[in-house]
């Protein structure tokens, strides 16, 4: 299982990013997929999930403003996040859930700061 995070960066506060993660070595298609991020100091918040089915759910501090996606055809998952705020900063993980093991990327950096 290998999983890869991009798409992070500097961006200004009411700014959007687009994170991407390219998916392989398992059926991405058939599992739950998710985005949880770590602020600089502080522990990991779940962001986002999408079954497989293409059903979300969202994290009350993102609900409106972020959107989880996935592109099975390509094995990719995105997050557009949208009207991003300072307390959006964080290294944002894509996480994938394969038969009740969870499996992170590395992590991507999202700074929102003006």
């Amino acid at each position: 299982v290998q999983l890869l995070e991009s798409g992070g960066g500097l961006v200004q506060p009411g700014g959007s990013l687009r994170l991407s993660c390219a998916a392989s070595g398992f059926a991405f298609s058939t599992f739950t997929m998710s985005w949880v991020r770590q602020a600089p100091g502080k522990g990991l918040e779940w962001v986002s999930f999408i079954l497989s089915g293409g059903s979300t759910s969202y994290a009350d501090s993102v609900k409106g403003r972020f959107t989880i996606s996935r592109d099975n055809a390509k094995n990719t998952l995105y997050l557009q996040m949208n009207s991003l705020k300072p307390q959006d900063t964080a290294a944002y993980y894509c996480r994938a859930n394969i038969l009740s093991r969870l499996y992170w990327g590395q992590g991507t950096l999202v700074t929102v700061s003006s």
